[in-house]
């Protein structure tokens, strides 16, 4: 006779979204704000895309898996409310997010993307060479990130995969800026929902994203004018945006996390182009002229900026890489 109790081969609730093991004190409020407002200043620069500094500062996975929750969460509430099933899964589904990591996080990207859309943005504008050089040689650096968290050795598949984003993004990069002056509303929610995924995504950035499609000056001018209409409909299209594809990618990083971070990691190396120092009104890229100095050694800080940062998250957190769940 089997000595197993009934209940040993009971199956148990099917958890589509298990509560973490672990939970972020609120203790590293500070410290999480702050790389949290380095992923907001990356934003407001074309070019430089949030989802790459995010990987460089150790925030990628942990930010990804919180954002799926909420999404998850969103949608209960959503179905809770439409089917009249109640609340009740929605709460539960909201306290399994790890807010005291997601919190200041998401607070200290607001008020620096704020900031930084009035003062770093003006400066590149006013300084564009120096400027790109500097952010070309952040950006050239990181490309190591995604592929020190590759799970296993690099395959021919991993070849074509990085080929491919570097393709996509040396074209996107290349699309020329739009000029809007009064968007209608439909299309700055589109560009909101396309924009956002620059957060998640790593070598696309979301201001030029805006940029090619004539929003960014808009966006600038409404957040300055408090333009209610247009802040509220960019929201909600950014909400959309993040939550018909944060699901997607967090799917991708968990059961096929090989190739997707060699594909992250060709569209950085694409993202390049537009980081060029030297480049025309347009857009199009020029050979180096001028003074030959400066711009090298802005690069080479900001590689060097870049590689400290690396340095600094390997040696606090080295093992925070989830293991990869299913075939990579």
């Amino acid at each position: 006779m089997s000595t197993q109790s009934p209940d040993a081969t009971r199956p148990g609730p099917v958890r589509r979204h298990a509560a973490p093991s672990t939970r972020t004190p609120w203790t590293a409020a500070p410290g999480l704000a702050v790389r949290g407002g380095l992923v907001g200043a990356a934003e407001s620069v074309p070019g430089i895309s949030g989802g790459t500094i995010a990987l460089v500062v150790g925030l990628y996975d942990a930010l990804l898996g919180a954002a799926s929750q909420v999404v998850h969460a969103g949608r209960e509430l959503v179905q809770g409310v439409v089917q009249r099933r109640g609340l009740r899964p929605a709460g539960a589904a909201l306290r399994q997010v790890d807010w005291p990591f997601l919190v200041p996080v998401l607070a200290g990207m607001a008020v620096v993307l704020l900031v930084s859309l009035s003062t770093i943005a003006p400066l590149l504008e006013s300084n564009p060479v120096p400027m790109r050089a500097l952010f070309f040689g952040m950006i050239a650096v990181s490309v190591a990130v995604p592929l020190r968290m590759m799970p296993g050795r690099f395959r021919p598949l991993d070849v074509v995969l990085l080929a491919v984003g570097v393709v996509a993004a040396f074209f996107l990069t290349g699309l020329p800026a739009a000029e809007i002056d009064d968007p209608p509303l439909w299309l700055v929610f589109v560009g909101a929902a396309v924009a956002i995924n620059a957060l998640v995504l790593p070598g696309v950035s979301g201001s030029f994203v805006l940029l090619a499609m004539g929003l960014y000056i808009p966006v600038q001018q409404a957040l300055h004018d408090r333009d209610l209409a247009f802040v509220g409909t960019f929201v909600l299209g950014a909400a959309v945006g993040l939550g018909s594809f944060v699901k997607v990618l967090h799917w991708l990083l968990e059961h096929r996390r090989q190739g997707t971070m060699a594909m992250l990691a060709g569209l950085m190396v694409g993202s390049l182009r537009s980081l060029w120092p030297w480049q025309d009104d347009a857009g199009a890229l020029q050979a180096p002229s001028g003074g030959l100095v400066a711009p090298v050694l802005l690069a080479l800080a900001g590689a060097v900026v870049v590689l400290v940062a690396m340095w600094w998250e390997s040696r606090r957190a080295p093992q925070t890489a989830p293991a990869p769940v299913g075939r990579a």
